[in-house]
């Protein structure tokens, strides 16, 4: 059972290679500065996912 649908599995993915070349940014917009945690990308990964309507868990909380 995958928790995640193909296409926000690519985008976390994509999001990933943004944070190892050093490109990614927080923040709306990319103002907020470098990302700096693996898991502060992967969260801004599945938000995105999550903007696009794909299919991932449900917020916990």
């Amino acid at each position: 059972m995958t928790k995640y649908s193909r296409r926000a599995q690519d985008k976390i993915k994509s999001v990933m290679n943004e944070f190892k070349l050093g490109e990614l940014k927080s923040g709306k917009g990319g103002k907020g500065g470098m990302v700096k945690s693996r898991k502060q990308a992967i969260a801004i990964g599945i938000s995105e996912a999550r903007h696009e309507g794909d299919k991932v868990q449900k917020k916990k909380g």
